[in-house]
């Protein structure tokens, strides 16, 4: 009998640890979603975004760099991407909120160039913008040797991760599989944040699955790009409310919005001494920069957009590490 109940013993972990999930982009079974897929109702709308290091065991090196907040907004492939470096994160809201229906809530979008280079992130949410909640994630990926800068992961290991799929394909995420935790309202879902989960497989700097199995992805990467580089967040379930603001040290408002001739961005400083204020239009093209120094903590900047199209335009704060981003309507009708 003892036998007997070892042999089932060992069959169930090896069933474990064979254990797969959905494949790639395009390959039958897969869960990835294509950008231009008509199931997506909206895009991210508000972003702020935290850096990391480009390698967070040589902090000399400094953060990640590319891309800003502005590049997480609209649809997936349109305006380039912000990258998060070793365990950044970014904050993300909407116009409404997500709301839990049958099926995917949303999907996240990463600029992998392969359907083997994934690069990895948690997802959390949050209902009131101060609570968040993770999605339980599986990396059943090896932990015993470090995939390197350029190295390669099987997708069919990985569940519940941002950066499944390759770019233009988001990986969707369902509200139901969150359904018990408390604190949490599935049905009104106001905040996502996206976090790099580093990938490096030292005890030091290793981050776990919900098994506590190490997550391995490639690393290092020491680079302006490195880490998690998130391109956008599609809205499948949504509600009609009201977004909240994002829930960050780096908050500002554009009034007025609609604009036509000026805007006054008005913001309470931190603890950061130089700030940035960069206006970018849909694309991505860098439009004014003003640059100013803190000197008391409510600041109102003008700035002069007279000479702007009808349009869609996008704000941005930055400081060394931190960067949010809103969107600003230009009517000259």
């Amino acid at each position: 009998m003892k036998r007997l109940l070892l042999i089932c013993y060992l069959s169930l972990i090896r069933l474990v640890v064979v254990a797969q999930f959905a494949p790639p982009a395009g390959q039958l079974g897969t869960t990835a979603i294509h950008k231009d897929s008509s199931v997506f109702v909206e895009w991210a709308t508000n972003c702020s975004v935290v850096r990391g290091y480009q390698d967070i065991s040589k902090t000399s090196l400094g953060y990640a760099s590319t891309g800003d907040s502005s590049m997480a907004l609209g649809k997936a492939g349109t305006n380039g991407v912000v990258s998060l470096g070793d365990g950044g994160y970014v904050t993300i809201t909407f116009l409404n909120a997500i709301s839990d229906k049958p099926g995917w809530d949303f999907a996240v979008f990463e600029n992998s160039f392969s359907d083997t280079f994934l690069e990895l992130a948690f997802v959390e949410v949050s209902s009131d913008g101060i609570n968040y909640f993770r999605f339980p994630c599986t990396a059943y990926t090896q932990d015993t040797l470090q995939i390197n800068g350029f190295g390669n992961t099987d997708a069919t290991k990985i569940d519940n991760l941002a950066g499944k799929y390759r770019a233009m394909y988001g990986t969707p995420f369902d509200l139901q599989q969150l359904s018990l935790q408390s604190g949490l309202n599935i049905n009104v879902i106001t905040h996502v944040k996206i976090i790099d989960v580093v990938g490096c497989i030292q005890d030091t700097f290793a981050r776990y699955d919900q098994y506590g199995n190490k997550i391995n992805d490639p690393w290092n990467t020491p680079f302006p790009s490195s880490g998690f580089d998130l391109d956008a967040v599609g809205v499948i379930h949504s509600l009609p409310q009201e977004v909240k603001n994002v829930n960050t040290s780096l908050a500002f408002n554009i009034y007025p919005n609609p604009a036509k001739n000026f805007i006054s961005v008005s913001l309470v400083t931190t603890n950061a001494l130089q700030y940035k204020i960069v206006l970018t239009d849909i694309l991505g093209k860098e439009i004014k920069t003003i640059n100013f120094f803190q000197n008391n903590k409510q600041q109102n900047i003008r700035m002069d957009i007279s000479e702007l199209n009808s349009g869609i335009y996008f704000i941005s704060v930055f400081t060394q590490t931190e960067t949010t981003t809103q969107k600003l309507i230009v009517s000259n009708d």
